[in-house]
């Protein structure tokens, strides 16, 4: 999982640009989006992600399901969700 994990957050730096940021800087946990303390990113970063997502793990994220903000919560989730579908191709 923690390889999964580093490869979500240099995929989320190399994505956005974050040049200011490595992977040691972005806890697993912490919240993606919002004010409070995460990486505090926006709806068009959240796009972005997703293409980036599918891209490289051909993970589809549908904007209309009622979980994808859940899934864009953190790395974890984000890793969870990778993981699941994985599991669905196999």
């Amino acid at each position: 999982m923690e390889m999964l994990e580093n490869k979500i957050k240099q995929l989320i730096i190399d994505a956005l640009n974050l040049e200011d940021l490595t992977v040691a800087d972005i806890d697993p946990d912490e919240p993606l989006f919002g004010d409070d303390g995460g990486l505090n990113l926006d709806s068009i970063d959240a796009l972005e992600l997703g293409l980036a997502i599918k891209q490289e793990f051909g993970v589809v994220i549908n904007g209309d399901d009622p979980q994808a903000r859940e899934y864009f919560r953190s790395v974890s989730s984000l890793c969870l969700l990778v993981e699941q579908q994985a599991e669905t191709v196999e």
